[in-house]
This record gives structure tokens, C-alpha cells and sequence, in this order.
């Protein structure tokens, strides 16, 4: 319990989407949920902590995470923090494949616009990753 949620998760939020901040908070929580990067008991960073790394107001992390709370995703322990409980969250496979298609098509489409084939893009998405 309590371990430091760097290396599992880093939150990334797009203010360009058009889903708002705290959705977008819950989202990534339940994706690493669904794919074991964060598994029960895990600690989510404080409100205050994330506000600040995310330069967010912190009442919009804490939205978040009482929408989390509510659902029974995770639990909040007063003075102590909030964790990941044992409630599964499953992210099927279509749903995957819709925010895939939404974070990927503004940046295949920027470097089409630069002249960039699809070829030239995944090369570079192939050696960026090893």
C-alpha cells in the first residue's frame, strides 16, 4: 500500500479534446485500472499534489475523485490518502479503440498536414518505442 504511482501512471490531460479535465482524470485512473498499471491498494497522488503537477485547480481533482469514490473505484481514507479498491473495471476492447482513434487522429493528422506518410510515422512511433 502507499506506493508511489510515478513509474505506474502519468497523467496527461488535453485541452483541446473537449472533455473536461476531471472526466479525463477518471478515464486514465480507470484505464490503469483495466490494464493492472494500478492494481488494489495502490495510492492515487493527493488532490494537491496532482492539481499542482496537472496546473489544475485542485477542485477539479477532487471532483474526480469523489466521482471515483462514488462508483466504489476507490477509497478515501481521511488523513491517509486514496486508494484503488477491488472493484474490477473493464474496458472493452471498442471503447479501447475509440480513445486510441481520439488521442491519436489530431497527431497523425498534424503530421500528414507536414507531409509525413503513415509509413514514415509508424517507423518512427516503432523506434521510439524500443
Amino acid at each position: 500500500m502507499g506506493a508511489d504511482l510515478v513509474p505506474k501512471l502519468q497523467f496527461s490531460l488535453d485541452p483541446k479534446s473537449g472533455v473536461p479535465y476531471y472526466k479525463q482524470i477518471i478515464l486514465q485512473i480507470e484505464m490503469a485500472i483495466a490494464d493492472n498499471r494500478l492494481t488494489q491498494g495502490d495510492q492515487l497522488p493527493t488532490v494537491r499534489s496532482l492539481a499542482v503537477d496537472l496546473q489544475i485547480n485542485p477542485n477539479t481533482v477532487a471532483r474526480a475523485y469523489n466521482e471515483l469514490e462514488i462508483r466504489g473505484i476507490v477509497n478515501t481514507q481521511q488523513g491517509t490518502g486514496t486508494f484503488i479498491s477491488d472493484k474490477p473495471v473493464m474496458i472493452d476492447d471498442v471503447e479501447k479503440e475509440r480513445i486510441l482513434a481520439e488521442i491519436t487522429r489530431p497527431f497523425i493528422s498534424k503530421a500528414s498536414s507536414y507531409g509525413f506518410t503513415i509509413g514514415e510515422i509508424i517507423d518512427f512511433l516503432k523506434e521510439w518505442g524500443d
